[in-house]
């Protein structure tokens, strides 16, 4: 087992992975940015090393200084969390090369699911269904115009080498695909350093469910059941739960059989998750293969009582999977929802600041995974998450209750943020009953509206307040101008101290 490990990240997920290293009794070691100086993880891990300037770029990017910051200090395994370095195959290539141990797949897995135009590719030769599109290495703009004519609007571009929303954009029509192409491929290249993009057919409405599967270097591959993340806004996800309400026992068993089917292909060897489309008719189609940790991994922990961050690194140290697939239990219902430091009403405009008040949730079945703290100024560089809030029940009812009433409970100051967004999702009646889609939130205009009940209720709770403030005011100037200068109480202490003297 490995005695120390740098991760390769910072935020929740960074504390996340230094809360396992603990639990491990392995040494931790972060790095951070001039931005990140006073940040949760820089306290709590056992060493830290500064990577000069504040943006991404430039810090937590840069592959060789994060490689002599852990020759530096002698870890001999790296985890990069997700996003950053987590699915760049040449870091983990220069890792295999400078001798410490990248925890996650290996490069050749890496490269094929990575590349999102080879994952297609890929999971097509080995039966794996998959949207309509296209697989092409490189496409310029006359050709991409038409491909997607043969494909037929709407259209969904995307960026090759990487997810999480970054380099997408829908074309309805025609008249919109050069301005879109040209968008997607500039923030592809912000984002991921490559400017490829690659086309697909739109699926209207459909739901999104992905796989968690888990695979040891000795060749066992096993599933961990499904996540539904279907509520999300420009294709990132908000609310993620586990199980899917939209998926039974079969259904459940096929896809599994499916994910496991497509971590055999590339003979993968870590945790990762299969992403699937689900469309109105039930058919379901693979969309990317995330060869990380996700951002959701707590509420499949919640239900499987299994340590994913653990099993990661179990399984890069070359030890066999902990369980088998016979051994895998589902048990209740988990939600997350993603708090960010963001303002719905103004197109969830990030809020960075100084957050002046934090009193977070807690009690039965309730878990904050969190990276910020009160007095903490949220930076301007990165993405402004203030944490995941994830909750259990015996049901799906329960854990949307307990989530309501954690959420209930969540308190910031200073800043901006979507808790109260987060509560009327919760409420939304469609929302309670399962009927999910990755439109959801642009098709329910009325979440953004704060002239609701709940809104109201605070309005008449505080009005019923400084009522009550102003009458007990009035009421004790009313008293005291009949009654003498001197209280009863001081009246009562001067008695006794009257009679202590005889």
């Amino acid at each position: 087992m490995f005695k120390k490990v740098l991760i390769a990240n910072r935020g929740e997920i960074a504390v996340r992975v230094i809360r396992c290293l603990r639990d491990m009794n392995i040494q931790s070691v972060a790095v951070f940015s001039d931005a990140d100086r006073d940040s949760l993880h820089v306290r709590w891990a056992d060493q830290a090393v500064h990577l000069p300037g504040n943006t991404a770029q430039e810090t937590y990017l840069q592959g060789e200084l994060i490689l002599k910051a852990a020759k530096r200090c002698g870890a001999d395994a790296i985890h990069p969390g997700y996003g950053f370095l987590s699915e760049q195959t040449e870091f983990s290539k220069r890792c295999a090369e400078e001798g410490i141990t990248f925890i996650g797949p290996n490069a050749f897995a890496v490269d094929q699911m990575g590349d999102k135009v080879t994952a297609r590719a890929v999971m097509k030769a080995a039966g794996v269904p998959v949207v309509p599109g296209g697989e092409w290495d490189d496409i310029d703009l006359g050709s991409a115009k038409v491909e997607a004519k043969k494909i037929g609007f709407p259209v969904m571009l995307k960026a090759a080498a990487g997810g999480g929303g970054k380099g997408m954009r829908l074309v309805r029509e025609e008249n919109q695909f050069e301005s879109a192409f040209s968008q997607a491929q500039s923030e592809a290249l912000g984002a991921f350093g490559d400017s490829r993009v690659y086309l697909e057919k739109y699926l209207e409405r459909p739901r999104h469910i992905e796989v968690q599967v888990a695979s040891d270097k000795l060749g066992t591959h096993i599933h961990l059941g499904e996540r539904e993340c279907s509520i999300q806004r420009r294709h990132q996800k908000v609310i993620e739960e586990a199980p899917s309400p939209a998926v039974n026992g079969e259904l459940r068993k096929r896809l599994g059989a499916i994910a496991v089917q497509a971590a055999k292909a590339v003979n993968y060897d870590s945790v990762g998750t299969v992403e699937f489309l689900m469309d109105e008719q039930g058919d379901v189609y693979f969309l990317e293969m995330n060869t990380r940790l996700q951002v959701e991994h707590p509420v499949t922990e919640w239900i499987t009582g299994l340590d994913l961050v653990r099993m990661q690194i179990e399984i890069a140290a070359g030890l066999p999977l902990s369980v088998a697939q016979d051994d895998v239990r589902f048990v209740g219902h988990s939600v997350e929802c993603r708090i960010y430091a963001e303002d719905p009403q103004h197109k969830f405009r990030p809020s960075p600041g100084l957050i002046t008040f934090l009193s977070t949730p807690s009690g039965p079945g309730v878990r904050d995974d969190s990276g910020v703290y009160q007095g903490y100024e949220v930076p301007i560089y990165y993405d402004p998450m203030i944490s995941k809030l994830s909750t259990w029940g015996a049901t799906r009812e329960e854990s949307i209750a307990r989530m309501i009433r954690a959420l209930d409970e969540y308190k910031i100051g200073g800043i901006a943020h979507n808790v109260e967004f987060h509560l009327r999702l919760l409420r939304h009646a469609d929302f309670q009953a399962g009927a999910l889609n990755t439109s959801f939130i642009d098709e329910h205009p009325e979440l953004f509206s704060t002239n609701d009940c709940d809104h109201n209720e605070q309005v008449a709770v505080i009005a019923a307040a400084i009522k009550t403030f102003r009458d007990k005011t009035s009421s004790a100037i009313a008293f005291s101008t009949d009654q003498p200068a001197t209280s009863e109480w001081k009246s009562a202490a001067r008695r006794e101290a009257a009679r202590g003297t005889h």
